[in-house]
């Protein structure tokens, strides 16, 4: 009998038998490197439903709760090769420690076909019969969870909730648009969450501002690391484009350019990293720049295509996940964002496209970009 955690894959066995074996491979990978990264001593035994992780380390655990792909996990105890009646002599022998003599207990199991000649019906009833404790089918105080599969067989008591979606990595490159807000963290977690891996920019004012956006985004990357193995950062910044703007636009118009300009610089800056979509943290109706007009607007200005994963998140649904993956206290930190200095107070919510492209004709975009990207600077985590 071996010790280790048993892993569950959810949408990853719903896929062809190529896609995967694909994923499958990149979730152990992403497994591996974790668990290296934190010095687990540990072994990985894979199938086609089931990853089995052998290790005794009590960290393990909270290593693999933040690696997507993963629909559950648990405690388990292995066995390579046995029988029933072994199998069965095991259980009869260590119940006790499981089941205390006034708890009631059932039994959940899983069998593949041709492993051994018995039904299923039978080989709950075998393994019952070794345990002297109340059986109670609907409420018990404890489920022998039991799997027979042709890479062993295994026994586990709870289901631990896994982070879900796809593996890292596996779907390609995103572009993510991060502020030192509450938002933009979320927005890249869940494209990190599908399977995206993510790259970041972030634009700032520094230093005519202060650099805590800066210092704040350096923060959100610590956590980042968690899902994904490394994070590339650019930081740009974008005071001359801000300045430029603010001398030759109405104030009303001020932001949508903001937001256009930011996504001009994004898409060459993805585009020469190979990534396939930019990531905002927009959701709908939530400031004016958010309304769907405006979000049209802003759009127009890049052919990439524009992610928005809180599309369609009220503030306290978003908060509520900021605080899940521990980047909402740094959130709330006190800050002067890129657009302090900059921002009018009354903004249009329903902005004209044709009056935009009138304004945009009064700045020299394409020379402003060169200049902004080659100051813009690039940090590894």
């Amino acid at each position: 009998m071996k010790k280790g955690i048993l892993i569950a894959f959810g949408e990853i066995f719903l896929k062809s038998e190529n896609v995967k074996n694909i994923f499958l491979k990149r979730l152990i990978h992403n497994l591996d490197f974790f668990l290296n990264k934190n010095k687990i001593d540990f072994k990985i035994r894979s199938s086609r439903q089931r990853i089995f992780v052998e290790t005794e380390s009590s960290k393990a655990k909270r290593i693999i709760k933040n690696v997507f792909g993963i629909v559950w996990f648990s405690d388990c105890m292995y066995f390579e090769k046995t029988t029933l009646n072994s199998f069965s002599k095991y259980i009869h022998q260590n119940y006790p420690e499981w089941i205390e003599k006034n708890q009631t207990f059932a039994i959940k199991l899983k069998l593949e076909n041709g492993i051994i000649k018995e039904n299923k019906d039978k080989v709950i009833e075998k393994i019952a019969s070794k345990i002297d404790r109340k059986v109670n089918l609907s409420k018990p105080n404890k489920t022998l969870f039991i799997e027979i599969r042709h890479n062993g067989w295994f026994v586990y008591f709870k289901k631990n909730k896994g982070a879900g979606g796809l593996p890292g990595s596996c779907s390609g490159k995103v572009l993510s648009l991060i502020s030192g807000g509450i938002d933009s963290p979320v927005s890249s977690y869940l494209s990190a969450k599908r399977g995206a891996e993510n790259i970041w920019i972030h634009f700032h004012s520094y230093p005519l501002v202060s650099n805590k956006s800066i210092e704040k985004v350096k923060e959100f990357a610590k956590i980042f690391i968690q899902y994904q193995p490394k994070i590339k950062i650019y930081f740009v910044p974008f005071q001359k484009a801000q300045i430029e703007i603010k001398a030759k636009v109405p104030a009303n118009y001020r932001v949508l350019l903001y937001r256009r300009f930011m996504l001009k610089i994004a898409e060459k800056i993805a585009l020469e990293e190979g990534c396939h979509a930019l990531i905002t943290g927009e959701s709908l109706g939530q400031v004016s720049s958010q309304t769907l007009p405006n979000l049209e607007i802003t759009e127009e200005a890049v052919k990439m295509p524009v992610l928005r994963p809180l599309i369609g998140m009220d503030k306290e649904e978003i908060i509520e996940i900021a605080k899940q993956i521990s980047t909402f206290n740094i959130s709330i930190k006190p800050q002067e964002d890129c657009c302090t200095l900059f921002v009018p107070k009354h903004q249009t919510g329903k902005g004209n496209l044709k009056k935009v492209k009138e304004y945009e004709k009064k700045l020299d975009i394409s020379k402003l970009t060169r200049q902004i990207i080659k100051e813009a600077k690039k940090e590894k985590c």
